[in-house]
């Protein structure tokens, strides 16, 4: 697939998640794989309802930039860190709902849980209801690459993860192409509402 091709997912897919008032302004990054070694993100600063072909770049799976004048997202190494140890991912998404960012406040342990609901089949790898999808929540750092380094062991002994949160801050989501990424979003954003509202009910 064309370099072309894969920003122009990205841009599209910014446009319909700032849509949907799940990035709003400049929060958020997205990225898909560019080549074996390279990943195209979003560059730093732009807003994810506005962008163009030219506001992505070219990056190592380490983080760095491949493109000379280009500053990549500040959470570039959470993105990389998911293509180096998962080969399978072809695209992750971060995004900054009202929905994520309360729910994962709220939650005073470590995880949320998610059971019985028939949306659950939404997410790769799960065929039923009748199973338990466990989001792990990690406290925000301004260090990147030491929160990352928190977050690795979790994705070492949860192969079948399909998503993490950072409290107070956002989502983190992937797959195989940026389809499955966006409606992993959509069904992560079903489910944070619907959690909300059991809660707010059982006052």
């Amino acid at each position: 697939m064309s370099r072309e091709h894969l920003a122009r997912q990205i841009v599209d897919a910014g446009r319909f998640l700032y849509g949907r008032g799940w990035s709003p302004a400049t929060s958020s990054n997205y990225s898909v794989r560019l080549s074996a070694d390279q990943v195209l993100l979003t560059a730093s600063g732009k807003h994810k309802g506005q962008l163009e072909l030219d506001d992505v770049l070219a990056t190592d799976l380490h983080g760095n930039s491949l493109e000379p004048g280009k500053t990549p997202s500040a959470e570039t190494l959470l993105h990389t860190q998911l293509y180096r140890c998962r080969p399978q991912i072809g695209a992750v998404l971060h995004t900054h709902s009202v929905n994520a960012t309360v729910l994962s406040r709220l939650t005073l342990s470590d995880s949320l849980v998610f059971a019985d609901y028939e949306l659950q089949k939404a997410f790769s790898g799960i065929s039923t209801h009748e199973c338990q999808v466990e989001v792990p929540i990690f406290d925000n750092d301004q260090d990147i690459a030491r929160l990352a380094a928190r977050i690795q062991p979790w994705l070492n002994e949860h192969p079948d993860c399909v998503g993490y949160l950072i409290r107070g801050h956002g989502l983190y989501t992937w797959g195989a192409q940026m389809s499955d990424a966006l409606r992993q979003i959509e069904a992560f954003e079903f489910l944070f509402e619907c959690e909300l509202k059991v809660r707010a009910l059982q006052r």
